[in-house]
């Protein structure tokens, strides 16, 4: 019985190796970095030139005047950055314009306002306008916690645009007890509103 369990383990731990393997193996990287492409980035300052091709003879396409503004990065050739921003915008960007901090950009139908909650799915806390840059503080398979002025909660990841679908980012193990907390202050909050 023992052997059959080992047995049965190393099979599992194999087929594991071979699943990421084949996965980092299938992702693209940039030639220069070797980083992830594409890849989300946000701008370093508020004034950044968008230009038609990766040399600063090129003319200047766009220019951004928001710093933190997030962008993608599409391809890299030696010192510049193809990138597109969330209209579509696609042109090159010296790498020194840009930093890893993750942003993204509030998405809404209908121009609403997008709710905050103070945990998945707990109480609201506030809101925020489509089109606000906002700090991707943490993500979640759905969810992200964001941060805008004074403004620090959650938001349904469908409504960023600067992060992918299943993405997660700086998740840790003691994220678990952070939400345990937090649904039981909501459960209590409930609980006493209701009496």
């Amino acid at each position: 019985m023992l052997l059959y369990k080992n047995i049965r383990m190393k099979i599992i731990i194999v087929l594991i190796a071979i699943i990421t393997f084949s996965q980092t193996s299938n992702a693209d990287v940039g030639k220069e970095t070797g980083l992830e492409i594409p890849r989300y980035v946000s701008l370093k300052s508020n004034d950044a030139n968008i230009r038609v091709g990766p040399s600063k003879n090129y003319p200047i396409k766009i220019k951004y005047i928001k710093k933190n503004y997030p962008l993608i990065v599409l391809e890299e050739h030696e010192e510049w950055r193809r990138v597109e921003d969330f209209e579509k915008n696609i042109g090159w960007i010296h790498k020194s314009l840009i930093s890893g901090n993750r942003t993204g950009i509030v998405l809404s139908k209908n121009n609403k306002n997008i709710d905050v909650f103070n945990s998945l799915n707990g109480n609201i806390i506030g809101e925020i306008g489509k089109g606000n840059v906002i700090y991707l503080k943490k993500c979640k398979i759905n969810w992200c916690l964001v941060s805008i002025g004074n403004i620090k909660g959650w938001i349904n990841k469908k409504n960023i645009w600067g992060v992918k679908e299943k993405e997660i980012i700086k998740i840790n193990f003691f994220q678990m007890f952070e939400d345990a907390y937090w649904n039981s202050i909501n459960f209590l909050n409930k609980i006493y509103k209701n009496y």
